[in-house]
């Protein structure tokens, strides 16, 4: 961590700091450089000239990790559109610079092998990709369309707080977990019982995080998008995260921007296994997907809140 007055715009951290990193990088062998912030073409054009190893910032690492986990069509869409967008709109221009991204974190998927494409070519496949998730989301508004009985209820929230988790303690479902960010990119819908009579549709959707990449909010806008069609959201939030104040924030501000201040919804904490005597804030709900702790209590606030007037 390094404290400037400034953010020096030809190296991000100064041309003697970028020196010290570049002798650390020998003395310790390092394969990579992880910058938390955001890099422009320049700064990471004057970087790669002092620094001997790839460096990727903190908007290629996200899409990364997206790009490791996307697993359907839609998904993968998605994640290489928003990849290619973020190279259009920050690498263009670097030229053969470029090819010292190769292989590896930070350039998984089409980054692999589009690493040194012009710009008409990037925008010619942006193209081809808009169509296809144009087509994707025509599919996905018929479904909508459909006819549903049961109400729809989405849980929302920062990543990793255990969404899919409690999907399955709630549908008895075996939906993909993972101990890690952005495990699910694809929205999963399960059917969940709530009393005699009463089902929901529960969908799990993809996770937020704090100053969330635009690429990947206008990438995922579609899939987003469906919340709107939801009749309750169920904001989860980690018990056990003593950050969780910041994180809420950060789902607000997304919800916020897409519209969605209005939409009903429910507070729910959830792994207070994990944290002795926690009490949730008023109005707020504690649970816990792993022990099943204020299950019972969750379906009977989400039946009510989604009970068809008489």
């Amino acid at each position: 961590m390094q404290k400037r007055a400034h953010v020096d715009p030809a190296t991000l951290v100064g041309s003697g700091k970028a020196h010290e990193i570049a002798d650390l990088v020998r003395e310790r062998d390092a394969k990579l450089v992880l910058v938390l912030n955001d890099l422009r073409p320049r700064q990471r054009k004057n970087l790669e000239k002092i620094i001997s190893v790839p460096i990727v910032d903190r908007t290629m690492l996200i899409l990364d990790v997206f790009a490791r986990h996307a697993r359907s069509r839609e998904g993968k869409l998605q994640v290489e559109l928003a990849q290619l967008r973020y190279r259009q709109s920050n690498l263009i221009g670097v030229g053969a610079d470029l090819s010292r991204l190769g292989g590896g974190i930070g350039t998984r998927g089409p980054g692999e092998t589009k690493l040194e494409v012009d710009r008409r070519r990037i925008q010619s496949r942006i193209s081809i990709l808009r169509r296809q998730l144009q087509t994707v989301e025509r599919q996905r508004g018929t479904r909508r369309a459909a006819p549903h009985r049961e109400p729809l209820v989405a849980l929302v929230g920062y990543t990793n707080v255990g969404k899919s988790s409690l999907l399955n303690a709630l549908a008895r479902s075996d939906a993909y977990v993972a101990n890690q960010p952005f495990a699910t990119l694809d929205p999963t819908i399960r059917r969940v019982f709530l009393s005699d009579g009463h089902y929901v549709r529960l969908a799990d959707t993809v996770g937020f995080i704090t100053d969330l990449p635009r690429d990947l909010v206008n990438a995922f806008r579609a899939t987003l998008e469906e919340l709107r069609e939801a009749d309750l959201l169920v904001h989860v939030l980690d018990a056990s995260n003593p950050d969780w104040p910041r994180q809420r924030e950060a789902v607000d501000a997304i919800l916020h921007e897409l519209q969605l201040d209005a939409a009903p919804r429910i507070v729910v904490f959830n792994k207070v296994d994990a944290v002795p005597h926690h009490a949730a804030p008023d109005g707020a709900l504690g649970v816990s997907a792993a022990t099943g702790q204020g299950l019972d209590v969750l379906r009977s606030v989400v039946a009510e809140r989604t009970a068809t007037p008489a």
